[in-house]
């Protein structure tokens, strides 16, 4: 069962690197100041997360750990910044509205903090 949550929740971070990526290229924030790097920042950021929790080994129990509690922190700042930006200017830049990116955006950030906070449980609970 960790294994599977690990996964989903590094599917996810994946996800939410993937539309910060589209959306840098694809909806022009890339020409946005401070913004724009911060989105290729979450690139990244979700990549080296998401794929270093993809990597099957016991070994990497207390790696694996670590990269989750990033995954959490990651996602849960994009939601918050995300939900932030919708209601006042975040660093020089306001969101309007809610086009499939985001959703897409927000569901992948929930999962996966949801995903890797239940992975943390349940590994640190075996350990204790």
């Amino acid at each position: 069962m960790p294994a599977m949550l690990r996964t989903l929740g590094a599917v996810a971070v994946l996800v939410v690197g993937a539309v910060h990526l589209e959306q840098y290229f694809g909806a022009h924030i890339g020409t946005v100041s401070i913004i724009g790097p911060l989105f290729l920042l979450n690139f990244a950021g979700a990549m080296v997360i998401g794929l270093g929790l993809l990597i099957p080994s016991a070994r990497l129990r207390v790696v694996h750990l670590l990269l989750a509690l990033g995954g959490i922190g990651l996602a849960a700042t994009s939601f918050v910044f995300l939900f932030v930006s919708e209601y006042q200017s975040l660093f020089g830049f306001q969101e309007s509205g809610y086009r499939p990116a985001i959703v897409i955006a927000l569901a992948a950030e929930a999962v996966a903090a949801v995903a890797l906070a239940a992975y943390v449980a349940m590994v640190t609970r075996r350990r204790a």
